[in-house]
């Protein structure tokens, strides 16, 4: 039976091939083949992917980084469709689908909407509702260097506490794009913020959303 995460992973890897290796990004500092080889470290190379938490792997993750760029670019959008090994346990249709699904869209996203012609994206409910489930569980995490507090909210009224604190901001639009805002892509985010103005100028202007 399809998956989310399995649905997200070969939209992303079509993406990636039919925008070639040299396409800009939201990740700041990467291209379309950097972004390829950090999908591929994540799953095939645990040893060095706790670099993205831990400050003392970091140097490691970049150097595996730097080494699988160089390889072909066709290898990489492979290695990213066909998924990890089987003994990485992102092979586990259950990590799979909990650990994927927002890793998956989200750098669809980067690459899709740092292109000059992007347009929006039409989602099912479903998937909305798979989206807001994770951003629920996560939205502390991703929100704790936030400068104001933040309340996320639904069209159908249902909130989420990114940050507490005040003044209190409130940002309200789709789940995929409140999670797009809440991992740091707020100037691509389709959403209506309403609070203190000056809080919401931080909040934009805010590098530390995300994980």
């Amino acid at each position: 039976m399809s998956t989310h995460a399995k649905r997200e992973r070969l939209l992303l890897a079509d993406l990636l091939d039919a925008v070639g290796p040299d396409a800009p990004t939201l990740c700041e500092g990467w291209n379309s083949r950097d972004l390829a080889a950090h999908v591929v470290v994540r799953e095939r190379r645990l040893d060095a992917a706790g670099g993205v938490v831990v400050k003392q792997l970091a140097s490691r993750l970049e150097r595996v980084m730097a080494e699988f760029a160089e390889k072909p670019y066709e290898e990489l959008i492979q290695l990213i469709r066909t998924g990890p090994p089987r003994f990485s346990p992102f092979a586990l249709k259950q990590v799979d689908e909990a650990s994927n699904v927002v890793e998956f869209y989200v750098h669809t996203e980067d690459v899709r909407r740092a292109q000059p012609d992007w347009t929006p994206r039409e989602l099912d409910p479903v998937f909305q509702d798979a989206l807001w489930s994770r951003l629920e569980r996560t939205a502390r995490l991703m929100g704790r260097g936030a400068p104001t507090g933040v309340v996320l909210r639904r069209p159908n009224g249902q909130t989420a506490v990114l940050n507490k604190g005040t003044p209190v901001v409130t940002v309200t639009g789709e789940p995929a794009e409140l999670l797009m805002f809440a991992f740091g892509r707020q100037a691509v985010a389709d959403v209506e913020l309403d609070g203190d103005k000056d809080a919401i100028t931080k909040l934009h202007e805010a590098k530390q959303l995300g994980i």
